[in-house]
């Protein structure tokens, strides 16, 4: 009796761990035969493509200053065989690479903008390197890169299999605060185009239809009288005395607005000595919000306030919008698509030795805001979250603009040891390392296979502008330009 109720429970035991096993497998996405060999040929390509991203990264080239970072992604597009377009929508380091003809269009973007004033070495502890005056904080060198990557295997796939169509990599700079994509979508450059396909570093794999905040930015600059600071005070009208009227208001103000807007700013001239009464002072603002009716009426009280400082301080005041940008618009059709195939790519593995840099660069981030998050996380790819869930992130991106002018899906990818923070050295040290390169490569094959899907599958590309004009308003709505009429402010990191 014991003796069968002990086989009994091994052979039921065994159908469990059996049953278990089939169900995990089902669920597992399979790549097909051609998705692997487009994969591996991507495999292939690592080290170039790992040694063309640290170039860029070592280049670190902010807002619309992009020329090498930009000719070298050119020169390799043009070796492929796209044919490149330089110089669009009058920015000299924008570009649009095509390759084929017909529909469906595809687009896919790329960025290649450093941050100024951050730089790191990469190494796990702080080290600048010395004279360099920015850093790819964002990651943006690996964007770039892997974005074209994509494209290129994109077109491989292509010409190998006779498939009909257009891809097209979108060379878009000065993302942080230029508002670059603004510029092309206002000069119709994805008009003919049925999708666009982007990514974006970060320290976990996810594909979510997520938004973002809208954002407007602006420089005010006040003009005042100089003057002896302290044999002729009376004589002077401060410049610097605008600007920090102005700040003290908008501070206070900060009671007085809705709870989610993001309102920050930086001085960034004050004056010269502090003998001298400064005659000009400037300060770089930027306000955030996930609902762009809301951003425009705080941005309305804000340039109140910097009038208002104007006016008590006997000083002129004029104020030059630098960037403007929407929230981005998601699609969760496309999203789908674009989780599933990141899963069937799945996520970073790290070697002992990166294994060894991640726990040192994990030692940084302090335990203010939880538990520091393991290394290994960055193998996973979180779960789906969309419908009422649709998360939203903390950060703006003229991403936003491009998403209401053609359905657009992205996702994100673990360039970063989890628990790093963008626009941080950490992320720095870790976008110039194998860590780096793994997570550009996660993105570039899942771009990949979802640009061969929605190439293969009109019925999808469809249903997603379906989903998409309903989500943007029907017929009714108009593209307006948050930052308006303005030519590039080609001039704005300078």
């Amino acid at each position: 009796m014991t003796i069968r109720y002990h086989l009994n429970h091994l052979k039921t035991a065994a159908f469990v761990v059996l049953t278990s096993a089939s169900a995990l497998a089902q669920s597992q996405p399979v790549l097909t035969t051609q998705q692997k060999s487009v994969l591996t040929g991507l495999d292939a390509q690592t080290a170039h493509y790992g040694t063309m991203a640290r170039q860029i990264w070592d280049w670190a080239e902010v807002g619309y200053q992009e020329t090498k970072s930009s000719a070298l992604l050119q020169e390799e597009l043009r070796k492929e065989g796209f044919t490149v377009t330089p110089g669009v929508a009058d920015i000299p380091t924008a570009f649009v690479a095509t390759f084929g003809s017909g529909k469906p269009v595809l687009g896919i973007l790329a960025e290649y903008d450093a941050l100024p004033g951050i730089n790191q070495d990469a190494v796990p502890e702080r080290k600048p390197i010395e004279g360099k005056k920015a850093g790819h904080a964002c990651g943006h060198h690996l964007f770039g890169t892997g974005s074209m990557a994509a494209a290129i295997a994109v077109k491989n796939w292509m010409q190998q299999t006779g498939q009909k169509g257009t891809i097209k990599l979108y060379g878009t700079p000065a993302e942080e605060g230029g508002s670059g994509k603004v510029y092309m979508v206002r000069a119709g450059l994805f008009n003919d185009v049925d999708a666009v396909l982007h990514w974006h570093p970060a320290d976990k794999n996810s594909a979510d239809p997520s938004t973002s905040l809208a954002n407007i930015t602006a420089k005010f600059r006040f003009r005042g009288i100089s003057a002896h600071a302290s044999a002729a005070p009376d004589r002077g009208r401060s410049a610097l005395d605008g600007v920090e009227s102005m700040n003290y208001m908008v501070n206070m103000m900060r009671e007085h607005i809705p709870s989610d807007t993001r309102v920050h700013y930086v001085i960034t001239k004050g004056g010269e000595a502090p003998n001298v009464v400064p005659d000009f002072a400037e300060v770089y603002y930027y306000c955030r919000n996930k609902n762009r009716a809301v951003l425009q009426d705080v941005w309305k009280r804000i340039v109140k306030a910097a009038e208002g400082a104007a006016l008590g301080t006997e000083t002129k005041m004029e104020v030059e919008i630098i960037g403007g940008v929407f929230n981005v618009l998601p699609v969760e059709t496309l999203a789908k698509v674009m989780h599933q195939n990141l899963t069937k790519v799945g996520g970073v593995t790290y070697t002992p030795e990166e294994t060894k840099f991640a726990e040192k660069l994990s030692e940084s981030f302090g335990t203010s805001f939880g538990a520091i998050r393991k290394p290994g996380e960055a193998a996973t790819v979180m779960p789906f979250a969309g419908g009422a869930n649709d998360p939203v992130s903390g950060g703006s991106t003229d991403v936003g603009d491009v998403s209401w002018a053609v359905p657009t899906v992205g996702m994100s990818a673990a360039t970063w040891v989890p628990g790093t923070a963008a626009h941080s050295w950490q992320a720095v040290a870790a976008g110039s390392t194998g860590i780096g390169t793994k997570g550009m490569m996660v993105a570039a094959k899942t771009i990949t296979l979802t640009a061969m899907e929605l190439f293969q599958n009109p019925a999808l590309l469809q249903k997603a502008k379906q989903e998409w004009l309903e989500a943007r308003g029907g017929a009714d709505f108009k593209y307006e330009a948050l930052l308006g009429n303005r030519k590039p402010a080609l001039d704005y990191r300078k």
